[in-house]
Formats: C-alpha cells, sequence, structure tokens
C-alpha cells in the first residue's frame, strides 16, 4: 500500500464521516416536527418505548444521537428514567439500519435493475436532485431534504474510495495476521470500542469494518467481536452529554453503558465458548458487506431480547449507582444538548414556560390573599416565588435568544418570539405581587385601616384580577383564543374600576373618612392592580397575534376593541358582575 493508496483512504474516511454527520444533522431538523410527535405519544409500555427509540434511530440514522437526545429529555423532565430505558434499547436496534444501506454497496450482478440498487449507479442522481433542492429552493425543509440526499451521496463516495483504497490489504502478510489477531474474541471487541470511542459513531465503526471486508480477509470471527465492541464504544457519546446533567440524565446515559457492556458480556461468553467447543466453520469465512449488517442486526436484537425483561433491574441498577441526594435537586432545566432538535427545545421551554406562569399567578393570587389577612410566611413564600420567576426569565431568554439563532421552522420560530415576549410579562407580574406586599406591611406596620366601603371595594377589584389572571393562565397554557379574547374587556373594567375607586378615595379624604397615609397605599394598590391587568393584556394579545401571524400586538388589540358586537357584551357583562358604574 504506497502513499497514494493512504491518501485515498484518508479522504475517503473524511468523506464518509463528514456525508455522515451532514446527513444526520440535516435528518434530525428535518424530523423536528415528527419527534415531538413521537415524544408526545411516548407510553411506559415497554414495547411503545423499544419502537419509538427504534424509529428515532433510525430515522436520524445514530443511536449516539438518538441517545443524547433521550439523556437531555430525561434531564428535562421531557422523559421518566422507565421511558428512557425502553427507547434506548430501541435506538440499539434502530441504528443497525445504516449498515444495510451500506451494504447496498456490495451488489453484484450484470442485470440491469439489480445494478440500479447499487449506490454508485442512483447516488449521483441522488447529489443531483440534492443539490437543486440546497441551491434553488427557498423552502427550509426542501433545503434541509437536499442536505440529507447530498450527505447521503458524499457519505456512499467515502465509502467506495474506502473500500478501494484497501482493496490491496489482502495481500500483506501484516494485515492478514492482524486480523487473525483479532480472533481473539477480547481484543476484537478491544478494537471495536476503541474505534468507536475515537469516531463517536457505532454506524460509521461499522461502515469502516464494512469497507475492510472487501479485502477478503476479515473471518467473521474475527468481525462479530469487533460488533460486540462497537456497541460499548458507542457509549462514550451519551456518557459526555450526561456531564452536568441532573441526576436522572446521568442515569440514563448509564443505562446505555450498562446495557451494552453487559449484553456485549454475555454474549461474547456464548460465542468464546462456541468457538472454542463447536469451532463452526462459518467463523473462518471470509464476511461481506451483507455480512456484517446481518451480524450487527442479530446481535443488537440478541442484546435487546436479553435485556428488555430486566429493564426493571437495570433502573434499580443505575439507581443505586447514582443515589438521590437528602436534598432535592431545584434548578430550572434548559438543555443545550437539544439543540440539535430545535422543535424538541422549544418544547422543553414550554414546559419551563408553564411553571413560569403558575409561579407568576399564584404569587399574585397570595399576595391578594395577604391584603385581606397578613402572614409573614406567606409573604416569605410570595417573595420566594418572585426570585424564581426572576431566574425563569433569565435562563429562558438567553435560552431563547440562542434557539433562535438556529435553524428552526417557521411556526417554531414564532413561538419562540411568542414566549420571549410573554416571560417578561409575567415576571412583571410577579413584581406587582411583591409591591402588594410591601403595601400590607406597610399597613399592618403603621396599623392603618381602610373604611369598610373601601374594604368592599377593593374586593370587588381583587376578584376581577383574579379572574383576569384565570382567563391569561388557560389563554397562555392552552392557547385558548376564547379566554384570550375575555382578557381585553376584562381589562378595561378594571381600568375603568381603579379610576372609579380612586374618585371615590378622594371623595372619602374630602369628607375626612379616610386618612392621608391610608390615601397613598390605597393609590400604590390600585396602580399595581391596573399595571398587573395590563400585563394580562400584553399576553393575552400576543396569543392572539399568534393564531393569527401577526407580530404587531397594539393592531390586534385595537381591532378586537373595534368588534363593537362581542367586546361590548364582554365588556358590559363584567362590568356589571364587578359593580362597575356607567
Amino acid at each position: 500500500m504506497d502513499i497514494f493508496q493512504v491518501l485515498k483512504l484518508l479522504g475517503g474516511l473524511s468523506l464518509f464521516l463528514f456525508g455522515m454527520n451532514l446527513m444526520g444533522q440535516a435528518l434530525e431538523r428535518r424530523a423536528g416536527t415528527g419527534l415531538r410527535t413521537l415524544l408526545s405519544r411516548l407510553t411506559t409500555g415497554k414495547l411503545a418505548g423499544l419502537l419509538t427509540g427504534l424509529s428515532i434511530t433510525a430515522v436520524i440514522q445514530s443511536s449516539s444521537a438518538a441517545t443524547v437526545m433521550v439523556v437531555g429529555f430525561v434531564n428535562s423532565n421531557l422523559m421518566t428514567l422507565k421511558q428512557a430505558i425502553n427507547v434506548i434499547m430501541g435506538a440499539n436496534i434502530g441504528t443497525t439500519i445504516t449498515a444495510w444501506l451500506l451494504s447496498l454497496a456490495g451488489i453484484e450482478s450484470g442485470n440491469l435493475f439489480v445494478r440500479l440498487l447499487k449506490p454508485s449507479s442512483f447516488t449521483p442522481v441522488l447529489a443531483f436532485i440534492g443539490i437543486i433542492c440546497y441551491m434553488f429552493c427557498k423552502s427550509t425543509k426542501k433545503k434541509d431534504t437536499g442536505v440529507i440526499l447530498l450527505g447521503f451521496a458524499t457519505l456512499m463516495f467515502g465509502m467506495e474510495e474506502m473500500a478501494a483504497a484497501v482493496a490491496g490489504l489482502g495481500d500483506i502478510p501484516a494485515f492478514q495476521e492482524l486480523f487473525l489477531l483479532f480472533r481473539n474474541p477480547l481484543l476484537g471487541l478491544l478494537a471495536g470500542a476503541i474505534l468507536t470511542a475515537v469516531i463517536q459513531s457505532s454506524s460509521a465503526s461499522v461502515g469502516i469494518l464494512q469497507a475492510l471486508a472487501v479485502t477478503g480477509q476479515v473471518s467473521y470471527g474475527a468481525a462479530i467481536p469487533i460488533i460486540m465492541g462497537q456497541n460499548i464504544g458507542t457509549c462514550v457519546t451519551a456518557m459526555l452529554s450526561s456531564v452536568g446533567a441532573n441526576k436522572n440524565a446521568r442515569r440514563a446515559a448509564l443505562v446505555h453503558l450498562s446495557f451494552n457492556v453487559i449484553g456485549s458480556g454475555v454474549w461474547l461468553a456464548v460465542f468464546w465458548l462456541v468457538q472454542a467447543v463447536l469451532q463452526p466453520a462459518f467463523l473462518d469465512m471470509p464476511t461481506s458487506l451483507f455480512g456484517i449488517a446481518a451480524a450487527h442486526s442479530a446481535f443488537n436484537l440478541l442484546c435487546t431480547v436479553l435485556m428488555l425483561p430486566l429493564s426493571g433491574l437495570l433502573e434499580r441498577l443505575v439507581t443505586r449507582l447514582v443515589p438521590d441526594d437528602a436534598q432535592r435537586e431545584a434548578r430550572v432545566e434548559l438543555d443545550e444538548r437539544l439543540f440539535t432538535t430545535p422543535s424538541i427545545a422549544l418544547e422543553q421551554c414550554r414546559g419551563v414556560a408553564a411553571d413560569m406562569a403558575h409561579t407568576a399567578v399564584s404569587a399574585l393570587k397570595d399576595s391578594l390573599a395577604l391584603l385581606d389577612r397578613y402572614s409573614a410566611e406567606l409573604a416569605a413564600s410570595i417573595r420566594e416565588k418572585e426570585e424564581k420567576t426572576d431566574h425563569y426569565e433569565d435562563a429562558l431568554g438567553t435560552y431563547l435568544v440562542k434557539l433562535s439563532t438556529k435553524q428552526i421552522s417557521a411556526g417554531d420560530h414564532a413561538e419562540a418570539a411568542k414566549l420571549l415576549k410573554m416571560i417578561g410579562d409575567l415576571e412583571r407580574i410577579s413584581d406587582h405581587a411583591v409591591n402588594l406586599v410591601e403595601s400590607a406591611e406597610e399597613m399592618r406596620e403603621k396599623k392603618l385601616r381602610f373604611t369598610p366601603a373601601a374594604s368592599r371595594e377593593l374586593a370587588d377589584l381583587s376578584r376581577a384580577v383574579s379572574e383576569l389572571l384565570d382567563l391569561t393562565l388557560s389563554a397562555f397554557l392552552d392557547n385558548d383564543l376564547e379566554h384570550a379574547a375575555m382578557v381585553e374587556p376584562l381589562t378595561q373594567v378594571v381600568s375603568r374600576l381603579k379610576e372609579q375607586l380612586r374618585t371615590s378615595h378622594i371623595l372619602r379624604l374630602q369628607q375626612g373618612e379616610c386618612t392621608i397615609d391610608a390615601g397613598f397605599v390605597w393609590s400604590d394598590l390600585l396602580t399595581d392592580l391596573d399595571r398587573t391587568s395590563g400585563h394580562c393584556s400584553n399576553i393575552a394579545g400576543c396569543v392572539i397575534d399568534i393564531a393569527q401571524h401577526n407580530i404587531n400586538l397594539h393592531a390586534s388589540l385595537r381591532e378586537l376593541r373595534s368588534d363593537s358586537g362581542e367586546y361590548r357584551r364582554q365588556f358590559q357583562a363584567f362590568a356589571n358582575k364587578y359593580a362597575l358604574d356607567g
């Protein structure tokens, strides 16, 4: 093997790995919505989880990427550890699809239709279609489809280059001795594990083994232990991805490692025993591209058959290896590992934003209760909730800005923009909750009291704001357009109630029924509640904007108010309910 063949081998290997990486990334982007659908349908059933893992990995062509996604899902509480175990097992089967695609390069026949199945026949057509989609189509999905085709053509071309470069190795004695050495199952397993750990892709390492098979020196006895080792080596990616993750995510990565180590260990022992006792003749036969693909699939199926009934034991094993702390972890889980699948990352953001909305609304409602009956414990709880919403806003804002720079669909981009606009309003609602706490504390310290009339008026305003918060929360969490449309008329009722209550207070001051100090607190309360209603209006308006594919909030609100029929009917209903003067 001269220097030119070495260079050809390196070039082919580079193209092969680049094509596989390029195709995998494009497949992840293209299948983003489908992956979210698969995740939403996932159940705790073993078969459902297994098929989900198989499907995802068959789509994105990488068990490493699929397992990293699973670690991200578990880290973000989108998937339980029990679900993750079954998905990981399915991913190990799904990754064998790549080897079968690569094995098409081994087709040999004079028949025209059979020859058309050979990658060298159809990959130029795929590459041509791919470059047209990539260069001339404006749609992001079509561009990704083009990248998928180009990536596949590149990896197949690299595969052929590698095979051509190593074809002459079969006549070199040293190469023959090397694969005789790998007939020792333990050495073969170590070689497969190390190669896969270095390139971090079992699909790629199987492809390299298939390329070497054209030399005729790779026997089944040498190939099978190497394939077993490749399953262990691919765990490196998931283990690295779990660094810095929460405990369940680290357990998910450890499940991947344990599954492959135990499965490889058991079947390696069986293989060693069969080789030593029975000495089957086929182990000395040279393997082929199809033979390696078949061995890869058979081994992963056998591992799944062995470990699937033991998934409960596997869960207990990793839970014992990574035990729970006495103190529960408390942090916002926004995992940048999921940027490879932006639609799933956005799903994670929705979950965190929902927690933020519940926290902010709960804080404001608690502060309304505090005005009626003060409690030091409740006041401290409201402040904790406000700090939590601050943390939510910082984490979500940073994450969404980074996510928006990725290649995401127009719908996901609009959803990200909606969340960015609304988390600021949610944070301000919690700020007003703390302002109400401070007003309640001031009244308590100064021993101030509102008149019975003022207390009744404040109770009416508090009930209106509380209903407004409920409508806003429902509109935000469920994209409920009916409730979103009800927010604006109720917001206007709250605004007019504020002016009505301010006027009533001035009259009480003039009649000497209320003190100036209580009046200052009264004014602050009205201002905070009115501004809270304004933030609710912004959130509901944003929900309507997204539904109408409109980013101009004020235009949507003007259009809503101009609807003299439904808007006025709802406004009058709320005005009557909360005793608003005409």
